[in-house]
């Protein structure tokens, strides 16, 4: 049995974005114009205006940003963190919309996961590398 889209689904497409702590559930809504971060208005959830050019980047780069709507649910991490996985999440929706934008963010390196976290503090250490301090006499 094949199973038909309705119209609602070929208008939202979702993606998810991952960054250090920080998970991102991304839908874009065809012919949206807002853009709503946990219920919120974009410029008061991230107030910093490089976290919002940071969102808005893979919208530019393809050219895209009257054509979608934005609602986003994200949590973990801080804000940095956390533009990071939405950034991410929209790439990959933009994906979703058309395969043929993959060589032009691939190119950007906006499909790219950012591995780097933060990394585990050792036993017998201050920090993560940091040793104690030595003292010779």
């Amino acid at each position: 049995m094949v199973e038909e889209k309705s119209a609602n689904d070929s208008n939202r497409f979702y993606a998810t974005g991952r960054r250090k702590t920080s998970i991102a559930r991304v839908w874009l809504e065809k012919g949206g114009k807002e853009i709503l971060v946990n219920d919120a208005k974009l410029e008061s959830y991230f107030p910093r205006e490089t976290l919002r050019t940071m969102i808005q980047e893979p919208f530019e780069l393809t050219k895209t940003s009257d054509q979608f709507g934005l609602k986003v649910y994200v949590h973990g991490g801080g804000l940095s963190g956390q533009a990071g996985a939405v950034r991410l999440g929209i790439s990959r929706a933009l994906l979703e919309f058309d395969q043929n934008l993959r060589p032009l963010l691939r190119k950007s390196g906006l499909l790219t996961r950012d591995p780097r976290k933060k990394e585990r503090k050792k036993y017998g250490r201050k920090g993560a590398r940091r040793s104690f301090q030595y003292t010779k006499r």
